[in-house]
């Protein structure tokens, strides 16, 4: 097992570090005129149950008014 030449300073070592943070997802808005969701980019809306522009149904989803 390969062990390093030399200790990395506090420094160089939380340099490398200062980069693993989390990012929230992008969602975009649905493009259903009607439908106010929120949804990730090329995902189904968990709303109405369309995907894409053209408002293909792809979820039976039951209408709660």
């Amino acid at each position: 097992m390969p062990n390093p030449k030399r200790k990395f300073s506090k420094a160089r070592r939380d340099h490398r570090r200062a980069n693993w943070k989390l990012t929230p997802p992008t969602l975009v808005k649905c493009s259903k005129p009607d439908c106010e969701g929120m949804h990730l980019s090329h995902h189904v809306c968990p709303t109405c149950g369309t995907y894409g522009p053209e408002h293909r149904q792809v979820l039976a989803m039951s209408r709660e008014d």
